[in-house]
């Protein structure tokens, strides 16, 4: 059965180009315009979203369908060029950024690179014995102690890459190059808030956000045992 996209863009023009390019290439499409319409959409696979829509804002769709636990991978599509933009819809809870003007192409690209990411197959443990986090691939959920941890589809990736080898320090460049692949302009900034982003979400169920240890000048690591008490992350 084909993958179904949801694309949600006000401007008929840009929507149409971009719901053809993904037929052309397999995909069920359908299309909304609004904030409302998107919230009544049927299930899909993955998200395509404008930021500006006529009735609400694509941050605001983004943090009801993470908070309401909607694990879509998203797909923002946006004019807004600045860095600050780029970084808050990731940390609201997107997988990828694309700017306008774009091509139908990349767009289509773009898509099949996230649900690539997002789908089964990748190599890391089930859980790891040595930390108090783990993840298991085949249901993609994560625990802190024993309590569940509601990740995005990049934090998830981003923890489970980092639990390959507990104690291994990993560098931004690697953890690009795991979580988001090839072809991707992400800065340190990005995975600096994600990181934070995944601190908090351990910390709020309980557990002790300086297991995500951070290793100035280098990158990040998973400790591979309990932080001594007081000790800074």
């Amino acid at each position: 059965m084909a993958q179904k996209i949801l694309v949600v863009e006000d401007e008929p023009a840009i929507a149409e180009s971009v719901a053809y390019a993904l037929r052309r290439d397999g995909f069920t499409v359908e299309t909304a315009g609004t904030c409302a319409a998107a919230t009544t959409a049927g299930e899909a696979d993955l998200i395509v979203l404008d930021l500006m829509l006529p009735d609400g804002s694509g941050f605001d769709l983004i943090g009801a369908w993470r908070r309401a636990g909607k694990l879509t991978p998203i797909i923002v599509l946006s004019s807004r060029d600045g860095e600050a933009d780029r970084v808050a819809a990731l940390e609201t809870g997107a997988d990828d950024y694309v700017m306008k003007p774009f091509s139908p192409r990349e767009v289509v690209a773009r898509v099949r690179a996230v649900l690539r990411r997002a789908g089964p197959g990748r190599s890391s443990p089930a859980a790891s014995d040595l930390s108090p986090l783990s993840v298991d691939e085949s249901t993609r959920r994560a625990q802190v102690d024993g309590r569940a941890l509601e990740l995005t589809r990049v934090e998830f990736d981003l923890l489970s890459s980092l639990l390959e080898s507990p104690g291994r320090v990993y560098t931004r460049a690697q953890i690009i190059d795991k979580v988001w692949g090839d072809g991707f302009a992400i800065t340190d900034r990005t995975i600096d808030s994600h990181v934070k982003s995944l601190r908090k979400k351990v910390a709020d169920s309980g557990g002790d956000p300086g297991l995500i240890e951070t290793v100035r000048g280098v990158g990040y690591r998973v400790a591979d045992q309990p932080r001594p008490s007081g000790e800074k992350p």
